[in-house]
């Protein structure tokens, strides 16, 4: 983020307003050549780092998914004597009643301001897309629209991935039907190695199998699958993680090993992934949003046989304070629901194309 999204907006304002300045690179700083102030660009996951130097400002992006301890030591930093005026800010959507919400948000001492905006202020989206946000509502989840979009503070579901998973709503009866294509996605691990098996009908995915084998290899997931399925269904198209294009020790990969394996029995085959994995939030929000979208439509059913896959969708979290998926709580926990997540990413995250991406929209 720092380098895909805070330095490539800073650098355009910079040339916007025909600011003179040189940039080096290898230390990833800015000097204002009017000015001689240098601006120096760190990530914060080791803010210890920041210990000796002397700020007289700094900003922090994301400030959510920081550490408190790292805008304490920010704030430690702040004590250049050539400084007239020294500040901090950070800017941040909500995520919970954390120590942002608990600094900043609720009422406190200490010298500190907040400025909350709403959607209807930024003129310069909505001049260019006027329609911009009710399209953010159709394609997010109620939670995920009101906390990202609208800026609100949720609670009860601050650490759930999952949040909108509930087996009373989407859990149901179901089996593969013949004649129809099957959708197989992957997640590779040794053990167990995971995978759904799945079916669509127009908007809706139907998750009507899921194999997971421990101590197992991608040449097993296969032969397990052509136990299971075959024969009855006109076309199989594979998903899952992009690391399965990198090269085994024996030198093939886990997608050449499919296709070696299931292209003896199966005609139309295909491999639907992207050489890289989308942003693990973005993934996540878009299985929310099938689960149930912000306008009450829900667009995953599981069948109860999938019961591993029913189990991280309830159980998987966040680890504590941050965006991270905790894949250390329980070894047998994340990988059907990431399974799930690149399915659900490449059938349905190219549309529309709103929301979190890796480059600016406008």
């Amino acid at each position: 983020m720092l380098r895909d999204s805070t330095q490539v907006a800073f650098l355009d304002v910079l040339r916007g307003n025909r600011i003179p300045f040189e940039q080096n690179r290898t230390e990833n700083t800015i000097t204002l050549s009017d000015a001689g102030s240098k601006i120096l660009f760190r990530p914060l996951e080791d803010y210890d780092r920041l210990r000796g130097t002397n700020l007289a400002w700094f900003g922090v992006d994301e400030l959510t998914y920081t550490p408190e301890a790292a805008w304490l030591r920010l704030e430690g930093r702040l004590r250049d004597p050539r400084a007239k005026r020294m500040c901090g800010f950070g800017v941040w959507t909500p995520k919970g009643y954390d120590w942002v919400y608990e600094r900043f948000i609720r009422p406190r001492e200490g010298d500190y301001e907040v400025i909350i905006a709403t959607p209807g202020e930024n003129r310069h989206v909505l001049e260019t897309a006027p329609d911009f946000y009710e399209r953010l509502r159709r394609s997010y989840d109620e939670h995920f629209y009101r906390q990202e979009v609208l800026g609100e503070y949720m609670a009860g579901t601050t650490d759930r991935v999952y949040y909108n998973f509930d087996r009373t709503r989407q859990v149901m009866d179901i089996s593969a039907t013949e004649g129809e294509p099957l959708l197989w996605a992957l997640d590779f691990n040794v053990s167990p190695m995971c995978s759904v098996v799945a079916q669509r009908s127009g908007t809706a995915l139907r998750v009507v199998d899921e194999i997971v084998l421990q101590r197992s290899s991608t040449w097993e997931a296969c032969e397990e699958f052509s136990n299971r399925y075959h024969g009855r269904f006109p076309a199989l198209y594979i998903y899952g993680d992009a690391s399965g294009y990198h090269s085994q020790t024996s030198g093939t990969t886990d997608y050449q090993i499919i296709r070696t394996h299931l292209s003896r029995t199966w005609r139309n085959l295909s491999i639907r992934v992207p050489k890289g994995n989308p942003p693990v939030r973005a993934r996540a929000a878009l299985v929310n949003n099938r689960l149930l979208s912000a306008t009450g439509d829900v667009d995953i059913l599981i069948a109860p046989r999938c019961r591993h896959l029913i189990k991280d969708l309830e159980e998987v979290t966040y680890k504590p304070g941050t965006g991270v998926i905790d894949k250390d709580r329980d070894t047998q926990r994340t990988h059907t629901s990431d399974a799930l997540g690149y399915l659900v990413w490449q059938e349905f995250g190219d549309r529309p194309t709103i929301g979190e991406q890796n480059r600016r929209l406008f």
